[in-house]
């Protein structure tokens, strides 16, 4: 076991070497790094397992809004100079949303508010609402976890034995653990077998993402206005455009040189995140079309539907990257009631997977990590593991369900969206 590291950002119990579980983590998105960090600082064994052969397989995502809750969660769970590269590298924009109509008349100005507003003073180094990379956050949450990660494993299932939790991967081979964690998104696995009856709504509406290089002539065209954490663009018939600058405080590998050598960046330039969102059935595609097409494809799909806005907001789009775009369709999780803790639990998306229309869904997951990460700390000092994850799962499902609602509110105003069912 590793020894806990001493640090006045840690809320792990440091001191003699005590009796821990060993955690099983299905799922290596945000959430799950999150915890495995969290558990690794704390000195309890933990092993996560990914269905994707590599860290890069997949494209999830281009830009993370990090609030109060995220940024108290990685402060947590993080050795202190990775939270410093973090702290070096993140994005300060304005602290607030701007709202404008489809030709770029101003609707109104949203200021955001610090979630935590009991933050200890020592955080007020950094603001509450810093933008980062998605790729570049996830780099830094996977250093250190070399022996601890494992790819391409697919999960398959579990079996209970007492105390004991036996994993099953696709490869017809299986782990032992006294924990298991699902980790594992919108479409868990573990979810579907812990809790049945859990319910994930198709809200109707999809979402296409894509970025453009924040070259210095973009930014001489954009309104200095539209540096901020997010810029909402309401159209006719509840179509809709965000766009989102990613820009860096420091470079990544710079800072990484300085702060955090172990860590090694790819290419991380500053870019606007732009995402199009509209109800499937004004798309004129089915979910299978979307999948299918290509990068240029979907581009030019959005400007069908841009045809007459803004063409500040039209050349946007033009300018996409083909290789960063994609498609996704937006679920959310119905809430649930109360469940009986047993030593099987869930964080993020695989519990209380939203909307993005509040912004919330990272931060949330992040605040999972770091909660069940001190809970099972927690374990070591003569806790039960049920009682452990009880008090975890009592807190969890309240705040992840309370942001499932205001998400859904979020995105039927602003996208048409079918209202989350009861």
């Amino acid at each position: 076991m590793i020894k806990p590291e001493s640090s006045s950002r840690s809320p792990f119990p440091a001191g003699p070497r005590r009796t821990y579980p060993h955690v099983i983590v299905i799922g290596a998105g945000l959430g799950g790094l999150c915890l495995a960090q969290g558990l690794r600082r704390a000195g309890i064994g933990v092993a996560v397992y990914e269905r994707d052969v590599s860290a890069t397989a997949r494209g999830q995502g281009h830009r993370l809004h990090i609030d109060a809750r995220g940024r108290r969660a990685l402060a947590e769970v993080l050795p202190p100079h990775l939270f410093s590269l973090i702290e070096a590298i993140a994005g300060r924009p304005a602290p607030r949303v701007n709202g404008f109509d489809h030709q770029l008349r101003p609707t109104g100005v949203f200021p955001l508010d610090d979630p935590t507003p009991d933050r200890p003073a020592h955080d007020d180094a950094m603001p509450a609402h810093t933008v980062l990379d998605r790729q570049v956050l996830r780099r830094i949450l996977l250093t250190g976890l070399d022996e601890i990660v494992h790819f391409g494993r697919s999960f398959v299932g579990y079996d209970e034995d007492g105390d004991v939790v036996t994993a099953r991967f696709a490869d017809g081979s299986t782990t032992q653990g006294s924990v298991l964690v699902a980790a594992d998104g919108v479409g868990s696995v573990v979810r579907a077998q812990r809790l049945p009856n859990a319910r994930v709504a198709d809200s109707r509406t999809r979402l296409i993402y894509g970025r453009v290089p924040l070259t210095a002539e973009l930014r001489r065209t954009l309104p200095p206005t539209m540096f901020t954490v997010f810029n909402s663009v309401a159209g006719p018939d509840h179509r809709f455009v965000g766009i989102a600058p990613v820009e860096h405080r420091e470079r990544p590998g710079a800072a990484a040189a300085r702060l955090a050598p172990e860590v090694a960046f790819g290419p991380a330039p500053d870019t606007l995140a732009v995402m199009f969102g509209r109800r499937i059935e004004r798309l004129g595609r089915t979910d299978a079309e979307l999948s299918a097409a290509s990068g240029a494809d979907l581009r030019a799909l959005v400007l069908e539907q841009l045809a007459g806005w803004h063409p500040l907001l039209t050349g946007i789009v033009e300018s996409w990257t083909p290789s960063s775009v994609y498609a996704i369709r937006v679920r959310s999780s119905v809430p649930l009631p109360p469940w009986p803790a047993s030593n099987v639990t869930l964080l993020g998306d695989a519990i209380h997977a939203m909307s993005p229309a509040a912004g919330a869904g990272a931060n949330i997951a992040l605040r999972d990590g770091a909660a069940l990460a001190a809970a099972l700390a927690e374990v070591g000092a003569g806790r039960s593991v049920p009682a452990a994850i009880q008090d975890y799962e009592q807190v969890m499902s309240r705040a992840g369900f309370r942001m499932v609602r205001l998400s859904a509110a979020n995105g039927t105003r602003m996208l048409g969206a079918d209202p989350l069912p009861c």
